[in-house]
């Protein structure tokens, strides 16, 4: 019987290795497979990150780009207000040039006039005498 016993004891205790055996072995697959999925959930969040950065890159140089055009612009806008002010002032002293030129003709004519009544003046003074 007590040998019974002790069989009886190390089936059980055998039966219990067996157990903790695969238990040790089930943890480590557990722990593997944890540290696995840590990892893998580690660089997925990490490669989200990335791409997420990556994404703002392109927006923050896109936007530099926009910046760099929208100087352009202002700095084109500045100058077409100059040129317009410039063409303002050059429609202006050509429309006073072209009233100087008829002025300067009208004057021309009045010197004709005034030279042919000085002529006529004399001539009928002389005729009247």
């Amino acid at each position: 019987m007590f040998t019974q016993c002790r069989l009886a004891l190390c089936n059980t205790l055998q039966h219990n290795a067996t157990h903790c055996n695969t238990l040790q072995h089930t943890a480590t697959h557990c722990t593997q497979h944890t540290a696995r999925n840590t990892l893998q959930h580690t660089v997925t969040r990490t490669a989200t990150h990335c791409h997420t950065l990556q994404h703002t890159a392109t927006h923050c140089n896109t936007l530099q780009h926009s910046t760099t055009h929208c100087n352009t612009l202002q700095h084109t806008e500045t100058h077409c207000n100059t040129l317009q002010h410039t063409a303002t002032h050059r429609n202006t002293l050509q429309h006073t040039a072209t009233h100087c030129n008829t002025l300067k003709h009208t004057a021309t004519h009045c010197n004709t006039l005034q030279h042919t009544a000085t002529h006529c003046t004399q001539h009928s003074a002389r005729n009247t005498l």
